[in-house]
Protein backbone atom coordinates (compact mmCIF):
# COMPACT_ATOMS: atom_id res chain seq x y z
CA UNK A 1 0.00 0.00 0.00
CA UNK A 2 1.46 3.35 -1.06
CA UNK A 3 1.13 6.35 1.22
CA UNK A 4 0.59 9.67 -0.52
CA UNK A 5 2.81 12.60 0.50
CA UNK A 6 1.10 15.81 1.64
CA UNK A 7 1.33 18.96 -0.41
CA UNK A 8 1.85 21.69 2.26
CA UNK A 9 5.35 22.30 3.63
CA UNK A 10 4.29 21.92 7.30
CA UNK A 11 2.57 18.60 6.65
CA UNK A 12 5.51 17.54 4.52
CA UNK A 13 7.87 18.08 7.42
CA UNK A 14 5.65 16.06 9.75
CA UNK A 15 5.45 13.29 7.14
CA UNK A 16 9.25 13.19 6.91
CA UNK A 17 9.51 12.95 10.72
CA UNK A 18 7.11 9.98 10.88
CA UNK A 19 8.33 8.25 7.68
CA UNK A 20 12.08 7.64 7.60
CA UNK A 21 13.68 8.05 4.23
CA UNK A 22 14.35 4.87 2.42
CA UNK A 23 17.80 4.33 0.99
CA UNK A 24 16.48 4.52 -2.49
CA UNK A 25 14.71 7.85 -1.73
CA UNK A 26 17.12 10.83 -1.89
CA UNK A 27 16.14 14.32 -0.66
CA UNK A 28 14.68 16.57 -3.28
CA UNK A 29 17.48 19.01 -4.30
CA UNK A 30 14.96 21.58 -5.55
CA UNK A 31 13.79 22.19 -1.98
CA UNK A 32 17.26 23.18 -0.83
CA UNK A 33 17.81 25.31 -3.89
CA UNK A 34 14.51 27.11 -3.34
CA UNK A 35 15.34 27.92 0.27
CA UNK A 36 18.80 29.16 -0.68
CA UNK A 37 17.33 31.41 -3.38
CA UNK A 38 14.87 32.86 -0.91
CA UNK A 39 17.64 33.56 1.63
CA UNK A 40 19.74 35.24 -1.05
CA UNK A 41 16.76 37.33 -2.13
CA UNK A 42 16.14 38.44 1.45
CA UNK A 43 19.83 39.29 1.88
CA UNK A 44 19.85 41.25 -1.37
CA UNK A 45 16.71 43.11 -0.23
CA UNK A 46 18.23 43.96 3.11
CA UNK A 47 21.44 45.10 1.49
CA UNK A 48 19.55 47.26 -1.00
CA UNK A 49 17.48 48.77 1.82
CA UNK A 50 20.57 49.46 3.90
CA UNK A 51 22.32 51.10 0.94
CA UNK A 52 19.22 53.20 0.24
CA UNK A 53 18.98 54.23 3.89
CA UNK A 54 22.68 55.07 3.88
CA UNK A 55 22.29 57.17 0.75
CA UNK A 56 19.30 58.90 2.34
CA UNK A 57 21.20 59.65 5.53
CA UNK A 58 24.17 60.92 3.53
CA UNK A 59 21.82 63.12 1.54
CA UNK A 60 20.24 64.52 4.68
CA UNK A 61 23.68 65.08 6.18
CA UNK A 62 24.84 66.88 3.04
CA UNK A 63 21.75 69.09 2.99
CA UNK A 64 22.05 69.83 6.71
CA UNK A 65 25.75 70.49 6.40
CA UNK A 66 25.23 72.80 3.43
CA UNK A 67 22.44 74.65 5.24
CA UNK A 68 24.54 74.96 8.38
CA UNK A 69 27.56 76.07 6.38
CA UNK A 70 25.48 78.59 4.45
CA UNK A 71 24.03 79.97 7.68
CA UNK A 72 27.49 80.20 9.24
CA UNK A 73 28.92 81.94 6.18
CA UNK A 74 26.05 84.43 6.11
CA UNK A 75 26.42 85.12 9.82
CA UNK A 76 30.17 85.70 9.46
CA UNK A 77 29.56 87.91 6.44
CA UNK A 78 27.04 90.00 8.39
CA UNK A 79 29.45 90.24 11.33
CA UNK A 80 32.19 91.56 9.03
CA UNK A 81 29.95 94.03 7.13
CA UNK A 82 30.45 97.81 7.09
CA UNK A 83 34.05 97.72 8.22
CA UNK A 84 33.53 95.46 11.23
CA UNK A 85 35.87 92.89 9.69
CA UNK A 86 38.73 95.36 9.31
CA UNK A 87 38.32 96.89 12.76
CA UNK A 88 38.15 93.55 14.55
CA UNK A 89 34.62 94.12 15.83
CA UNK A 90 33.50 90.90 14.17
CA UNK A 91 35.62 88.89 16.62
CA UNK A 92 33.82 90.51 19.53
CA UNK A 93 30.47 89.83 17.85
CA UNK A 94 31.29 86.13 17.39
CA UNK A 95 32.57 85.85 20.95
CA UNK A 96 29.41 87.44 22.32
CA UNK A 97 27.24 84.99 20.36
CA UNK A 98 29.02 82.06 22.04
CA UNK A 99 28.76 83.83 25.41
CA UNK A 100 24.99 84.18 25.23
CA UNK A 101 24.66 80.68 23.80
CA UNK A 102 26.48 79.36 26.86
CA UNK A 103 24.38 81.49 29.20
CA UNK A 104 21.19 80.15 27.58
CA UNK A 105 22.35 76.54 28.01
CA UNK A 106 23.30 77.24 31.62
CA UNK A 107 19.91 78.83 32.36
CA UNK A 108 18.02 75.89 30.82
CA UNK A 109 20.10 73.45 32.85
CA UNK A 110 19.48 75.19 36.14
CA UNK A 111 15.79 75.88 35.50
CA UNK A 112 14.89 72.34 36.52
CA UNK A 113 17.50 71.93 39.27
CA UNK A 114 18.26 75.15 41.11
CA UNK A 115 14.66 76.25 41.67
CA UNK A 116 12.55 73.12 41.25
CA UNK A 117 14.43 70.32 43.01
CA UNK A 118 15.65 72.01 46.20
CA UNK A 119 13.18 72.84 49.03
CA UNK A 120 12.02 76.44 48.73
CA UNK A 121 13.16 77.60 52.15
CA UNK A 122 16.63 76.13 51.74
CA UNK A 123 16.96 77.47 48.20
CA UNK A 124 15.93 81.01 49.15
CA UNK A 125 18.31 81.10 52.09
CA UNK A 126 21.32 79.91 50.10
CA UNK A 127 20.58 82.12 47.09
CA UNK A 128 20.13 85.16 49.34
CA UNK A 129 23.43 84.47 51.10
CA UNK A 130 25.48 84.08 47.95
CA UNK A 131 23.68 86.86 46.10
CA UNK A 132 24.49 89.16 48.99
CA UNK A 133 28.14 88.15 48.71
CA UNK A 134 28.11 89.10 45.03
CA UNK A 135 27.66 92.73 46.02
CA UNK A 136 31.20 92.79 47.44
CA UNK A 137 33.09 92.38 44.15
CA UNK A 138 30.78 94.80 42.36
CA UNK A 139 31.03 97.44 45.08
CA UNK A 140 34.77 97.19 45.75
CA UNK A 141 36.61 95.27 43.05
CA UNK A 142 34.75 96.40 39.90
CA UNK A 143 35.68 100.12 40.19
CA UNK A 144 39.33 99.04 40.46
CA UNK A 145 39.37 96.70 37.46
CA UNK A 146 39.75 99.42 34.83
CA UNK A 147 42.65 101.33 36.47
CA UNK A 148 44.34 98.03 37.37
CA UNK A 149 44.18 96.66 33.82
CA UNK A 150 45.37 99.95 32.34
CA UNK A 151 48.78 99.32 33.95
CA UNK A 152 49.31 95.95 32.24
CA UNK A 153 49.49 94.86 28.61
CA UNK A 154 47.05 92.25 27.35
CA UNK A 155 44.89 92.91 30.39
CA UNK A 156 41.44 93.33 28.93
CA UNK A 157 41.54 90.35 26.58
CA UNK A 158 42.60 88.10 29.42
CA UNK A 159 40.04 89.66 31.75
CA UNK A 160 37.24 88.92 29.28
CA UNK A 161 38.63 85.44 28.70
CA UNK A 162 38.79 84.86 32.45
CA UNK A 163 35.04 85.46 32.80
CA UNK A 164 34.49 82.79 30.12
CA UNK A 165 36.97 80.32 31.58
CA UNK A 166 35.49 80.68 35.06
CA UNK A 167 32.04 79.86 33.74
CA UNK A 168 33.39 76.90 31.78
CA UNK A 169 34.95 75.51 34.95
CA UNK A 170 31.80 76.15 37.01
CA UNK A 171 29.61 74.46 34.37
CA UNK A 172 31.76 71.35 34.67
CA UNK A 173 31.45 71.52 38.46
CA UNK A 174 27.69 71.97 38.18
CA UNK A 175 27.41 68.96 35.86
CA UNK A 176 28.64 66.82 38.75
CA UNK A 177 26.79 68.77 41.45
CA UNK A 178 23.34 68.28 39.88
CA UNK A 179 23.90 64.52 39.79
CA UNK A 180 25.26 64.19 43.32
CA UNK A 181 23.06 67.01 44.71
CA UNK A 182 26.21 68.47 46.12
CA UNK A 183 26.38 71.48 48.44
CA UNK A 184 28.43 73.20 45.71
CA UNK A 185 25.31 73.63 43.56
CA UNK A 186 24.41 77.11 44.79
CA UNK A 187 27.96 78.52 45.11
CA UNK A 188 28.79 77.35 41.59
CA UNK A 189 25.52 78.68 40.13
CA UNK A 190 25.93 82.08 41.77
CA UNK A 191 29.58 82.17 40.77
CA UNK A 192 28.56 81.64 37.16
CA UNK A 193 26.04 84.46 37.53
CA UNK A 194 28.68 86.83 38.92
CA UNK A 195 31.08 85.89 36.12
CA UNK A 196 28.35 86.61 33.58
CA UNK A 197 27.78 90.06 35.06
CA UNK A 198 31.53 90.70 35.23
CA UNK A 199 31.72 89.85 31.52
CA UNK A 200 29.33 92.71 30.78
CA UNK A 201 31.62 95.13 32.62
CA UNK A 202 34.83 93.96 30.96
CA UNK A 203 33.28 93.81 27.48
CA UNK A 204 31.99 97.38 27.78
CA UNK A 205 35.54 98.71 27.90
CA UNK A 206 36.52 96.77 24.77
CA UNK A 207 33.73 97.86 22.42
CA UNK A 208 34.82 101.48 21.79
CA UNK A 209 38.28 100.30 20.72
CA UNK A 210 36.85 98.13 17.93
CA UNK A 211 34.15 100.40 16.50
CA UNK A 212 34.78 101.05 12.77
CA UNK A 213 34.68 104.58 11.39
CA UNK A 214 31.27 104.05 9.77
CA UNK A 215 29.71 102.90 13.07
CA UNK A 216 28.37 104.64 16.11
CA UNK A 217 28.77 103.08 19.52
CA UNK A 218 25.03 102.58 19.76
CA UNK A 219 24.99 100.75 16.44
CA UNK A 220 27.95 98.61 17.48
CA UNK A 221 26.28 97.70 20.77
CA UNK A 222 23.03 96.92 18.96
CA UNK A 223 24.82 94.61 16.52
CA UNK A 224 26.59 92.85 19.37
CA UNK A 225 23.28 92.44 21.20
CA UNK A 226 21.63 91.02 18.07
CA UNK A 227 24.40 88.45 17.77
CA UNK A 228 23.66 87.48 21.35
CA UNK A 229 19.99 86.97 20.55
CA UNK A 230 20.90 84.77 17.57
CA UNK A 231 23.34 82.78 19.70
CA UNK A 232 20.76 82.19 22.41
CA UNK A 233 18.04 81.30 19.89
CA UNK A 234 20.25 78.71 18.20
CA UNK A 235 21.63 77.31 21.45
CA UNK A 236 18.40 77.02 23.44
CA UNK A 237 16.85 74.14 21.41
CA UNK A 238 20.14 72.22 21.46
CA UNK A 239 20.46 72.70 25.21
CA UNK A 240 16.82 71.70 25.68
CA UNK A 241 17.40 68.51 23.69
CA UNK A 242 20.53 67.74 25.70
CA UNK A 243 18.69 68.33 28.98
CA UNK A 244 16.20 65.58 28.11
CA UNK A 245 19.03 63.11 28.77
CA UNK A 246 19.78 64.90 32.06
CA UNK A 247 20.69 68.43 33.17
CA UNK A 248 24.36 67.45 33.32
CA UNK A 249 24.50 67.09 29.52
CA UNK A 250 23.28 70.62 28.80
CA UNK A 251 25.84 71.85 31.36
CA UNK A 252 28.60 69.99 29.52
CA UNK A 253 27.33 71.53 26.31
CA UNK A 254 27.60 74.95 27.99
CA UNK A 255 31.13 74.04 29.07
CA UNK A 256 32.13 73.52 25.42
CA UNK A 257 30.58 76.85 24.40
CA UNK A 258 32.42 78.78 27.11
CA UNK A 259 35.72 77.12 26.20
CA UNK A 260 35.27 78.30 22.60
CA UNK A 261 34.35 81.79 23.86
CA UNK A 262 37.49 81.82 26.01
CA UNK A 263 39.65 81.15 22.95
CA UNK A 264 37.83 83.83 20.94
CA UNK A 265 38.37 86.34 23.76
CA UNK A 266 42.11 85.74 23.75
CA UNK A 267 42.13 86.13 19.93
CA UNK A 268 40.60 89.61 20.11
CA UNK A 269 42.71 92.29 18.37
CA UNK A 270 45.64 93.62 20.46
CA UNK A 271 44.23 97.15 20.34
CA UNK A 272 41.62 96.05 22.88
CA UNK A 273 44.40 96.38 25.47
CA UNK A 274 45.54 99.83 24.36
CA UNK A 275 44.75 102.57 26.88
CA UNK A 276 46.75 105.42 25.35
CA UNK A 277 44.91 108.74 25.50
CA UNK A 278 42.25 107.53 27.90
CA UNK A 279 40.91 109.55 30.79
CA UNK A 280 39.60 108.21 34.06
CA UNK A 281 35.99 109.05 34.79
CA UNK A 282 34.68 109.89 38.25
CA UNK A 283 31.09 109.02 39.10
CA UNK A 284 30.28 112.36 40.60
CA UNK A 285 29.63 116.00 39.69
CA UNK A 286 32.34 118.57 39.51
CA UNK A 287 34.89 120.04 37.13
CA UNK A 288 37.59 118.04 35.41
CA UNK A 289 40.97 117.92 37.10
CA UNK A 290 44.52 116.75 36.51
CA UNK A 291 46.46 114.52 38.86
CA UNK A 292 49.66 115.60 40.55
CA UNK A 293 51.77 113.78 37.98
CA UNK A 294 49.86 115.62 35.19
CA UNK A 295 49.74 112.42 33.20
CA UNK A 296 46.12 111.52 33.84
CA UNK A 297 43.10 113.72 33.53
CA UNK A 298 40.18 112.98 35.84
CA UNK A 299 36.88 113.91 34.18
CA UNK A 300 33.44 113.89 35.75
CA UNK A 301 30.19 112.52 34.45
CA UNK A 302 28.19 115.01 32.36
CA UNK A 303 24.75 115.82 33.84
CA UNK A 304 22.85 114.16 30.99
CA UNK A 305 24.81 110.93 31.42
CA UNK A 306 24.26 110.93 35.19
CA UNK A 307 20.53 111.45 34.63
CA UNK A 308 20.31 108.61 32.08
CA UNK A 309 22.29 106.33 34.37
CA UNK A 310 20.00 107.00 37.35
CA UNK A 311 16.93 106.33 35.19
CA UNK A 312 18.49 103.08 33.91
CA UNK A 313 18.91 101.79 37.44
CA UNK A 314 15.11 101.37 37.68
CA UNK A 315 14.64 98.89 34.78
CA UNK A 316 17.82 97.05 35.72
CA UNK A 317 16.68 96.78 39.34
CA UNK A 318 13.34 95.40 38.18
CA UNK A 319 15.09 92.81 36.04
CA UNK A 320 16.98 91.39 39.01
CA UNK A 321 13.86 91.53 41.19
CA UNK A 322 11.65 89.69 38.70
CA UNK A 323 14.16 86.91 38.04
CA UNK A 324 14.54 86.04 41.72
CA UNK A 325 11.03 86.81 42.99
CA UNK A 326 9.08 85.22 40.15
CA UNK A 327 11.28 82.10 40.10
CA UNK A 328 10.32 81.25 43.69
CA UNK A 329 6.82 82.73 43.59
CA UNK A 330 5.69 80.72 40.55
CA UNK A 331 7.19 77.60 42.04
CA UNK A 332 5.44 78.02 45.39
CA UNK A 333 2.21 79.68 44.19
CA UNK A 334 1.55 78.73 40.55
CA UNK A 335 -1.29 80.41 38.72
CA UNK A 336 -4.27 78.12 38.25
CA UNK A 337 -3.41 74.74 36.79
CA UNK A 338 -0.26 76.00 35.06
CA UNK A 339 2.97 74.16 35.80
CA UNK A 340 5.65 76.30 37.50
CA UNK A 341 8.22 75.54 34.80
CA UNK A 342 5.81 76.67 32.09
CA UNK A 343 4.93 79.87 33.93
CA UNK A 344 8.58 80.76 34.47
CA UNK A 345 9.26 80.01 30.81
CA UNK A 346 6.45 82.39 29.80
CA UNK A 347 7.88 85.22 31.90
CA UNK A 348 11.46 84.67 30.77
CA UNK A 349 10.41 84.20 27.15
CA UNK A 350 8.33 87.39 27.21
CA UNK A 351 11.27 89.30 28.70
CA UNK A 352 13.57 87.93 26.00
CA UNK A 353 11.09 88.91 23.31
CA UNK A 354 10.81 92.41 24.75
CA UNK A 355 14.59 92.72 24.83
CA UNK A 356 14.82 91.66 21.17
CA UNK A 357 12.10 94.10 20.15
CA UNK A 358 13.86 96.90 22.02
CA UNK A 359 17.16 96.19 20.29
CA UNK A 360 15.39 96.10 16.94
CA UNK A 361 13.68 99.42 17.59
CA UNK A 362 16.95 100.93 18.76
CA UNK A 363 18.66 100.00 15.49
CA UNK A 364 15.76 101.28 13.35
CA UNK A 365 14.64 104.46 15.10
CA UNK A 366 16.96 107.41 14.50
CA UNK A 367 15.28 110.52 15.89
CA UNK A 368 14.81 109.55 19.52
CA UNK A 369 15.39 111.73 22.55
CA UNK A 370 17.40 109.57 24.97
CA UNK A 371 16.26 111.57 28.02
CA UNK A 372 12.61 110.99 27.11
CA UNK A 373 13.19 107.31 26.38
CA UNK A 374 14.79 106.50 29.73
CA UNK A 375 11.99 108.28 31.62
CA UNK A 376 9.27 106.52 29.62
CA UNK A 377 10.98 103.16 30.18
CA UNK A 378 11.05 103.72 33.93
CA UNK A 379 7.42 104.90 33.98
CA UNK A 380 6.25 101.92 31.88
CA UNK A 381 7.90 99.50 34.30
CA UNK A 382 6.24 101.13 37.29
CA UNK A 383 2.80 101.05 35.64
CA UNK A 384 3.02 97.41 34.52
CA UNK A 385 4.24 96.21 37.91
CA UNK A 386 1.27 97.94 39.53
CA UNK A 387 -1.14 96.35 37.03
CA UNK A 388 0.38 92.92 37.66
CA UNK A 389 -0.06 93.43 41.40
CA UNK A 390 -3.73 94.47 41.05
CA UNK A 391 -4.71 91.94 38.36
CA UNK A 392 -2.34 89.07 39.03
CA UNK A 393 -2.62 86.44 36.30
CA UNK A 394 -0.83 84.79 33.40
CA UNK A 395 -1.58 87.61 30.95
CA UNK A 396 -0.46 90.45 33.22
CA UNK A 397 2.67 88.56 34.29
CA UNK A 398 3.57 87.91 30.64
CA UNK A 399 2.97 91.59 29.79
CA UNK A 400 5.16 92.57 32.73
CA UNK A 401 8.00 90.39 31.45
CA UNK A 402 7.60 91.81 27.93
CA UNK A 403 7.60 95.40 29.20
CA UNK A 404 10.57 94.79 31.51
CA UNK A 405 12.68 93.40 28.65
CA UNK A 406 11.64 96.16 26.25
CA UNK A 407 12.24 98.95 28.78
CA UNK A 408 15.63 97.62 29.84
CA UNK A 409 16.96 97.35 26.27
CA UNK A 410 15.65 100.75 25.15
CA UNK A 411 16.89 102.46 28.31
CA UNK A 412 20.37 100.92 27.93
CA UNK A 413 20.61 101.92 24.27
CA UNK A 414 19.58 105.46 25.24
CA UNK A 415 22.27 105.53 27.92
CA UNK A 416 24.84 104.36 25.37
CA UNK A 417 23.72 107.11 22.99
CA UNK A 418 24.03 109.73 25.72
CA UNK A 419 27.54 108.58 26.62
CA UNK A 420 28.56 108.67 22.99
CA UNK A 421 27.13 112.16 22.55
CA UNK A 422 28.29 113.87 25.74
CA UNK A 423 31.43 112.03 26.86
CA UNK A 424 34.75 112.70 25.08
CA UNK A 425 35.98 109.78 23.01
CA UNK A 426 39.12 109.27 25.08
CA UNK A 427 37.03 108.71 28.23
CA UNK A 428 34.15 106.71 26.78
CA UNK A 429 35.68 103.36 27.70
CA UNK A 430 35.82 104.35 31.36
CA UNK A 431 32.28 105.73 31.14
CA UNK A 432 30.89 102.46 29.78
CA UNK A 433 32.74 100.37 32.35
CA UNK A 434 31.58 102.55 35.27
CA UNK A 435 27.98 102.71 34.08
CA UNK A 436 27.81 98.94 33.58
CA UNK A 437 29.19 98.40 37.08
CA UNK A 438 26.49 100.65 38.54
CA UNK A 439 23.76 98.83 36.61
CA UNK A 440 25.02 95.44 37.78
CA UNK A 441 24.83 96.66 41.37
CA UNK A 442 21.23 97.73 40.76
CA UNK A 443 20.48 94.26 39.39
CA UNK A 444 21.97 92.57 42.45
CA UNK A 445 19.99 94.82 44.82
CA UNK A 446 16.77 94.00 42.98
CA UNK A 447 17.48 90.29 43.13
CA UNK A 448 18.26 90.46 46.84
CA UNK A 449 14.92 92.16 47.60
CA UNK A 450 13.12 89.62 45.41
CA UNK A 451 14.46 86.82 47.58
CA UNK A 452 13.84 88.60 50.89
CA UNK A 453 10.15 89.38 50.34
CA UNK A 454 7.39 86.90 51.30
CA UNK A 455 6.06 84.83 48.42
CA UNK A 456 2.75 86.69 48.19
CA UNK A 457 2.22 87.93 44.62
CA UNK A 458 0.34 91.15 45.37
CA UNK A 459 2.58 92.08 48.28
CA UNK A 460 5.83 91.50 46.39
CA UNK A 461 4.71 93.17 43.19
CA UNK A 462 3.15 96.00 45.19
CA UNK A 463 6.45 96.66 46.95
CA UNK A 464 8.22 96.64 43.57
CA UNK A 465 5.70 99.13 42.20
CA UNK A 466 6.23 101.40 45.21
CA UNK A 467 10.02 101.25 44.83
CA UNK A 468 9.87 102.06 41.11
CA UNK A 469 7.40 104.90 41.66
CA UNK A 470 9.59 106.41 44.35
CA UNK A 471 12.65 106.06 42.15
CA UNK A 472 10.78 107.63 39.22
CA UNK A 473 9.98 110.66 41.39
CA UNK A 474 13.59 110.84 42.61
CA UNK A 475 14.94 110.77 39.04
CA UNK A 476 12.65 113.62 37.98
CA UNK A 477 13.30 115.74 41.09
CA UNK A 478 17.09 115.41 40.79
CA UNK A 479 17.06 116.06 37.05
CA UNK A 480 19.71 118.63 36.11
CA UNK A 481 18.36 121.84 34.69
CA UNK A 482 20.34 121.34 31.53
CA UNK A 483 18.43 118.11 30.76
CA UNK A 484 15.14 118.62 28.93
CA UNK A 485 12.67 115.76 29.19
CA UNK A 486 10.38 116.66 26.32
CA UNK A 487 9.19 114.62 23.38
Amino acid sequence: MTTSRPDSSAEEQRWRDTHPTRPDEAPDPTVRVGRADRAKAVGRGLGTGARAAGRGLRGVARVTGRAGGFTLRQARRAARAEGAGDSGLFRLIEMHAFNTAGDAALAISLAGTLFFQVPTGEARGQVALFLGLTMLPFAIVAPLIGPFLDRFSHGRRWAIGATMAIRAFLCWVLATAVIDKSAWLFPAALGALVASKAYGVTRAAAVPRLVPASFTLVKANARISLSGIVGAAVSAPIAGLASTFGPEWSLRYAFVLFVIATVLAILLPPKVDVSQGEVRLALGPGPSSRTASSTKVRAHVPPAVAFALRANCGPRWLSGFLIMFMAFLLRENPIGDWRPEVLLGIVVGAAGLGNAVGIGLGSVLRQVNPAVTVVLALAADAVLVLLAALFYGVVTVALLGLTAGLAQSLAKLSLDATIQRDVPERVQSSAFARSDTTLQLAWVLGGFLGIALPLWPRLGLGVAAAVLTAWFAFVLVTRPRSVEVRA
